[in-house]
């Protein structure tokens, strides 16, 4: 019994952190991708304290209620469509052995669910500003557009890779004391 009352409030604290992150997003619409990616390593916590389904299950309720409760509809709408599901399923990509592969999996990943955010947001929200920033890069604005996001995600891919490292290496053998 007390193992599922720590996953619960686990979740809960890791949940309502994540909902202020995302709620500052639309305080601070400067940080509408940074903060759903901080929002991101959080739940990474729950998958490696837990388990990986239950970091979905905590990943599928933040979702909704970013959805309902936040006022940056765009930067809840990356959370759900990358930088919420991200870096659970990282977990299982890590797995593949051969590091070219694994990182094909991720860039391949990273694109569909990019350009799957861009759809989303143009042609179901009726966001139109998107396709005019485009235009400003001119006939390869898209492409342009697409490179950059590559680069930035595989800083942010790194980022993950550290902050898992920071998280085993330095905070979780503070935590185990003390419990």
């Amino acid at each position: 019994m007390r193992d599922i009352s720590y996953r619960v409030a686990l979740g809960g604290i890791v949940s309502a952190l994540c909902l202020v992150t995302m709620f500052l997003a639309g305080v601070i619409p400067a940080l509408y991708l940074l903060l759903p990616g901080i929002a991101g390593i959080l739940l990474m916590i729950i998958a490696v304290e837990v388990n990986i389904p239950w970091a979905f299950l905590t990943y599928l309720a933040v979702s909704l209620l970013s959805l309902i409760i936040t006022f940056d509809k765009e930067a809840a709408l990356i959370f759900i469509m990358f930088f919420g599901h991200y870096p659970i399923v990282r977990f299982y990509i890590q797995k593949i052995p051969l590091r070219l592969i694994r990182l094909a999996v991720k860039l391949i990943l990273f694109n569909i669910c990019i350009i799957g955010y861009f759809y989303v947001t143009v042609y179901i929200f009726g966001l139109d500003e998107m396709l005019d920033e485009f235009s400003d890069f001119g006939r390869y604005g898209a492409y342009i557009m697409l490179g950059i996001s590559n680069f930035i995600f595989l800083v942010y891919d790194l980022d993950l890779d550290v902050m898992y490292r920071l998280y085993k290496k330095r905070l979780l053998p503070r935590f185990k004391r003390k419990r």
